[in-house]
């Protein structure tokens, strides 16, 4: 495979998401990603591993779980780190690769006698990159975590809900998608330093600091005015407060759970949605003039919401837009993947195939190069699936052997 990290071989130990995502990016740029899984607990170092893959009957397609989702254009191989042979492997494949990448938790790689002292000595110039919940130093290091924890100790929990409600925390593990993005700008990064001076390096990243960066405008209203991010009334999930605009949020419309968002940026916005509403509340002194509309947003709201309630969410986008309003649907996965039609031609969503499942879909990659292209074709990897290919193929041994080796539990 060609492509501007063809020439990158990496070691990697990654999974979930905010591992496996990092070097998803750095295959599909046409790097030789080889994941290392354990032949005896079969494959559970990574959960995603277990989560079923479901065929859409109706659609005739099959989609595979999170786990091919973020292994794509991976090789796949086992090795038992319990045993002398196994960990000769992985010196060898060490030797031969510029990164090894992980996200277990601080300090299992030393455990298992390939920290990156140990990996120095089998590669001067390797780059390891190891992404925890809290890093390798400090008074957290040796605590564990999962992404809800990471997302409560970082804050991000506590800036999620409704007026006068319990943080209800983020649906997500965005800090998890965050970190693996990251990731992969820190290997980047290593292997740019490389190239100039011939150094390898130890690159360190904590998802709860990754976490932490998600706050920017939180921590700016914190240091300059002193003012914290749940007090009365706040926050509010449906309303934005960044700027002097209003109406600014998300409003419900007909059916169910079916919401739009409104955004009216000045007075001109303001004059075009009045002329499109033509209803007397428009009219009320209340909401003369953004001061008065701000002062009065809950009553604001609720008459937006009368008028939006009745109506479908693609109307209400099409007539605003029509009348130069900011507005777009909150559109639901199905609607956005398959029948909006600007992701058309984007490539977000390419087919693969995967040995087991056929022709499947992942998402791609919310980018395009004009000279460097990424080409995602291949579905995760089946639990040691390149084993033979990567043993006989980059080591050398023969296929006798690597049948040996099965015979022991090596592989």
């Amino acid at each position: 495979m060609t492509g501007a990290l063809s020439r990158y071989r990496i070691c990697d130990f990654t999974g979930q998401l905010a591992g496996a995502g990092a070097t998803k990016w750095i295959a599909a740029f046409g790097a030789d990603v080889i994941r290392i899984e354990d032949p005896v607990m079969r494959g559970r170092w990574d959960i995603l591993r277990a989560m079923p893959p479901f065929v859409d009957e109706r659609r005739g397609e099959a989609f595979g779980g999170g786990f091919n989702n973020h292994n794509t254009d991976k090789k796949g191989i086992t090795l038992n780190l319990r045993t002398e042979k196994g960990k000769e492997i992985l010196r060898e494949l060490v030797r031969v690769s510029d990164v090894v990448s992980e996200n277990f938790a601080a300090g299992v790689l030393d455990k298992w006698g390939f920290g990156y002292e140990a990996l120095k000595e089998m590669r001067p110039d390797v780059i390891y990159v190891s992404n925890c919940g809290f890093g390798h130093v400090g008074p957290y290091g040796q605590y564990k975590t999962w992404g809800p924890i990471v997302q409560a100790i970082c804050g991000l929990t506590f800036t999620s809900g409704l007026p006068d409600e319990e943080p209800a925390g983020w649906g997500y593990s965005y800090m998890d998608h965050t970190g693996a993005m990251y990731m992969a700008i820190a290997i980047l990064m290593a292997l740019m330093h490389r190239e100039r001076t011939g150094e390898g390096q130890w690159v360190d990243l904590a998802c709860t600091e990754v976490g932490l960066t998600l706050h920017g405008p939180a921590l700016l209203d914190w240091t300059i005015n002193h003012r914290p991010t749940r007090r009365p009334g706040m926050p509010n999930g449906n309303r934005s407060l960044g700027s002097e605009m209003a109406p600014h949020g998300i409003f419900r419309c007909s059916g169910d759970d079916e919401w739009v968002a409104i955004v009216c940026r000045d007075e001109g916005d303001w004059c075009a949605f009045t002329g499109l509403v033509n209803e007397p509340w428009t009219q009320e002194a209340a909401f003369a003039d953004i001061g008065a509309r701000k002062a009065n947003e809950d009553a604001l709201e609720a008459h937006v919401t009368a008028w939006t309630r009745t109506r479908g969410k693609f109307d209400v986008q099409r007539a605003l837009l029509d009348a130069g309003i900011p507005a777009a649907a909150v559109q639901k996965p199905g609607e956005r993947i398959d029948q909006d039609p600007d992701t058309e031609g984007f490539d977000l969503w390419p087919s693969v195939v995967h040995s087991k499942m056929g022709e499947i879909r992942v998402d791609g990659l919310p980018v395009h190069l004009s000279k460097t292209d990424w080409r995602i074709e291949r579905g995760g990897p089946c639990l040691g699936e390149h084993t033979e290919q990567v043993l006989t193929g980059l080591l050398g041994m023969s296929s006798g052997e690597v049948a040996a080796l099965r015979e022991e539990g090596v592989v």
